[in-house]
């Protein structure tokens, strides 16, 4: 009886493990066909020559197999075109740097004021930057730019903070060639200090360090590098030729160039949030308000004295940078209005050196800003 169950138990299990060992087979197979089939179709798929055949290619043939539609293969031309495009730089800004009605009357006084001195060669420019009126009056004439350049060096150098090339508490440092005289206190280090990055900034607009300028200009990659940058920025008129302070004028800007780059930074086109902010506390450092802080504290009819908090208890407040060479001063600034609107504007005036009407010159410029930045009234309660 044993001997004639034996032959049934053991074609019980042999079945099954035939069934087993012919899917493993098969398997393997498949894998082998599919791994050859792949390595000789890869050249195609790189180089996307790869089609569908013929009888796969069919819209109603594709949709009967699989139920439902599938959208043709997308051309490549297609795929670029439905890629985001990079920004250009010289379309930056365009949203709020975007002049669309001067203001006749502004011009012309303008005008008016420079023609009392004629030995003497001015550019002013205005924009308000919420409704696009302007007012200009050689605004895109080249002039010396004195220290009043280190607003567009700072935009400069806090784009590279954006792109993560630099930190703000990187330490720079001091060589020979860097030292600047004039205005500062870092020329008077010893060679090789280090200082972080914000301190350099800061006191290049603070105090107007010339060092500390040059120490920017140095980090930007040096002065091709950043006017290249300024290019792109679309500020043609501002070139850097010399390490600061550049007594003899060579380094360039225009009113409407440093107008142009403080609004590039308000609209929030070139800089991102926090190097916004950054830029904006950095220039609320500036000691210096005597030229188009005053002037416009004038046109207001404030009180004389101190122009930032005369300015401030009428609601306004002005972020600027000056500059002062002798025989060139500047000064440009983003104006931010009582009812929430803002102007950016700048001056520059050419003339014998140390001659006090360049800067009185200024501040009648800035004052006659005055009647065309009054709030707009404020509307009535409900």
């Amino acid at each position: 009886m044993s001997s004639s169950r034996s032959p049934r138990r053991s074609a019980g299990w042999r079945e099954p493990l035939q069934l087993i060992l012919r899917l493993v087979l098969m398997g393997v197979g498949l894998g082998l066909l599919t791994g050859t089939g792949l390595r000789l179709l890869a050249p195609q798929v790189q180089q996307q020559k790869f089609s569908l055949p013929s009888w796969l290619a069919d819209q109603a043939v594709i949709t009967s197999l699989l139920g439902e539609a599938v959208e043709p293969p997308i051309e490549e031309t297609t795929r670029q075109e439905q890629k985001p495009k990079p920004a250009k730089a010289e379309g930056l800004g365009q949203a709020r740097f975007a002049p669309k009605q001067e203001i006749q009357a502004l011009s012309q006084r303008w005008v008016e004021l420079a023609e009392e001195q004629s030995d003497l060669d001015a550019s002013a420019y205005m924009l308000i930057l919420d409704d696009g009126r302007f007012a200009a009056m050689q605004a895109e004439v080249p002039m010396p730019a004195a220290s009043s350049i280190k607003t567009p060096i700072l935009l400069a150098v806090l784009e590279l903070l954006d792109q993560g090339t630099l930190r703000w508490n990187e330490p720079l440092t001091l060589t020979e060639e860097l030292v600047g005289g004039g205005a500062g206190w870092m020329a008077s280090r010893p060679l090789g200090s280090r200082f972080p990055t914000y301190e350099v900034a800061t006191e290049m607009i603070r105090v107007s360090d010339n060092t500390a300028t040059n120490l920017m200009i140095a980090r930007a990659g040096g002065m091709d590098e950043i006017n290249a940058r300024f290019e792109a920025l679309d500020l043609p008129s501002t070139v850097v030729n010399n390490w600061l302070p550049d007594l003899d004028g060579t380094n360039t800007t225009s009113a409407r160039d440093l107008s142009r780059a403080i609004a590039l930074v308000d609209s929030g086109e070139v800089l991102g949030p926090r190097s916004r902010d950054l830029f904006r506390e950095v220039m609320g450092t500036s000691v210096t308000n005597t030229l188009l802080p005053k002037g416009l504290m004038r046109g207001l009819g404030g009180a004389q004295g101190r122009p930032d908090d005369s300015l401030a208890r009428k609601g306004y407040r002005i972020y600027n940078k000056t500059g002062d060479i002798g025989i060139a001063y500047a000064d440009a600034g983003l104006i931010e209005l009582p009812d929430g609107r803002r102007a950016v504007a700048g001056f520059l005036v050419k003339g014998p050196f140390n001659d006090p009407r360049s800067t009185e010159l200024i501040r009648r410029l800035a004052a006659a800003m005055a009647p065309h930045l009054k709030p707009n009234p404020a509307p009535p309660k409900p």
